[in-house]
């Protein structure tokens, strides 16, 4: 796994790991539980994930800080899995 993939994953990670933002995702994003487990490693849904957390700023500051990353590291993860 290359370092966009792993550092979009954990995002995913942390946004699941609390209910109302994975439900917030799950009904923007139209996805199911079962689709998003099916789909996990997927670009689409990685890229997906960062344009989530890009949406509300204050989602993408607390997300990156959790990872021990800055904001631009999980936009640049971003543009390089849409390439």
């Amino acid at each position: 796994m290359d370092k966009a993939a792993a550092i979009a994953l954990s995002a995913l990670g942390w946004t699941l790991a609390d209910d109302a933002r994975a439900q917030r995702l799950l009904a923007l994003t139209g996805l199911s539980p079962s689709d998003l487990r099916l789909r996990v490693g997927e670009p689409a849904l990685l890229v997906a994930t960062v344009r989530f957390l890009e949406a509300h700023e204050p989602d993408l500051l607390a997300c990156a800080e959790a990872l021990s990353i800055q904001p631009i590291e999980l936009i640049e993860a971003r543009r390089a899995l849409e390439r």
